[in-house]
Parts: structure tokens; C-alpha cells; sequence
């Protein structure tokens, strides 16, 4: 794969993942064909930031855990009221971890499909 094309994958989507797996990331972009590229790279990856302020504005409800694909947090959220509002000040400080967890879960299926 083109290098130049890696260093643009990571440029614009980089702020999606944990900045702990970018080099992994890398390896594995090297590793794939020009043509899989198209596929990593329209995957819908979910902005962290834009996930924190769901969380902070609804995610008493289970919004943000719907988002990131956990139905089963959602409700589980959604009918304790986000644990009587414990749960929903803990996921303010983790939730941005959980979504970069979730997109790079996401890349890791797209890259090995």
C-alpha cells in the first residue's frame, strides 16, 4: 500500500483510535492491499468527542451506548436511569476509551475480511 495514502488514513481517522494502537494500525495498512483501503477507510468510525457530548447531554437514557452498538448497556442504562446517575457521571470520563475501543474493533474486522 501506498505510504502516502497510510500517512492520510492516519492523519484524518487517527483521533479515532487509541493513540496506543496507531503503530498497529500502521503495520496492518501496510500489510493490506490498495484495494481493501476503500473499505477501511469508509467504515463509519465514531468521533469520541462527539460521543462525550451525547453522553453528557442524554446518556442518562443510554444514547451513547446505543451509538457505540451495546444495545444490552443502552438498556440496561436506559431502564436504571443511567444507575440512578453514577453510571452516567462514570461514563462521562470513559466513554471517549470505549468509542476508540469500538472503532478499532471495527478496523480490525474490516482489515481481516
Amino acid at each position: 500500500m501506498d505510504p502516502h495514502q497510510i500517512e492520510t488514513f492516519i492523519a484524518v481517522s487517527g483521533n479515532k483510535f487509541p493513540a496506543e494502537k496507531l503503530s498497529l494500525i500502521r503495520q496492518q495498512l501496510e500489510q493490506l492491499p490498495a484495494a481493501k483501503l476503500a473499505a477501511v477507510s469508509s467504515m463509519d468510525y465514531k468521533d469520541p468527542m462527539m460521543i462525550l457530548i451525547v453522553s453528557i447531554l442524554v446518556g442518562a437514557i443510554g444514547i451513547d451506548r446505543f451509538l457505540l452498538g451495546q444495545t444490552g448497556l443502552g438498556i440496561a442504562k436506559l431502564l436504571t436511569c443511567g444507575g440512578l446517575g453514577v453510571w452516567t457521571v462514570v461514563d462521562w470520563f470513559l466513554i471517549m476509551k470505549e468509542a476508540r475501543e469500538t472503532n478499532y474493533r471495527k478496523f480490525l474486522i474490516a482489515a481481516n475480511q
